[in-house]
């Protein structure tokens, strides 16, 4: 959803880093969109007011005359339920998710938080992008704990 949206729902915040430092790696990590504010070549930077006055500019300013961003590619559905059984295959090896009885059929008591996390991983609305990153942390999680059984996802 772009900021605007957002503002007409729920609290959003700006932060800015210093004109000296800018923001840390650690700083951004905590951020959910980054914005980047294009300059000409001859002036590169803008003061810490000069990017204050243009973000808030452009957030006051008239949402049609805004250009639409293009969407990012969401992930597909296999990759999603890939995900989701690596992860749920992480919970069960770490013990927050108990595992069925082997053989059973009836629904444990862990059925209802798997289905909570499937709905989790769903209304995330990854990016194709940001999917195969996941995938790709929870994989090399398992290849580094040097996990006996390979995950039910990876079969």
């Amino acid at each position: 959803p772009s900021i605007r949206k957002r503002l007409a729902t729920s609290p959003v915040a700006l932060l800015f880093g210093s004109e000296k430092r800018g923001l840390s790696n650690e700083d951004l990590s905590h951020c959910h969109w980054l914005l980047r504010i294009p300059t000409r070549e001859e002036h590169r930077s803008m003061n810490l007011g000069q990017a204050v006055a243009v973000c808030l500019y452009e957030l006051a300013r008239n949402p049609q005359a805004a250009p639409h961003p293009t969407k990012p590619i969401l992930a597909a559905a296999a990759d999603l339920e890939r995900l989701t059984a690596l992860l749920l295959d992480a919970l069960r090896s770490s013990g927050y998710v108990k595992a069925n009885p082997s053989g059973s059929q009836k629904r444990c008591s862990a059925a209802p938080t798997e289905e909570k996390i499937r709905r989790l991983v769903r209304r995330l609305q990854l990016s194709a992008t940001d999917a195969e990153l996941t995938l790709g942390i929870l994989r090399q999680i398992f290849w580094k704990l040097g996990s006996a059984k390979a995950p039910a996802a990876e079969s």
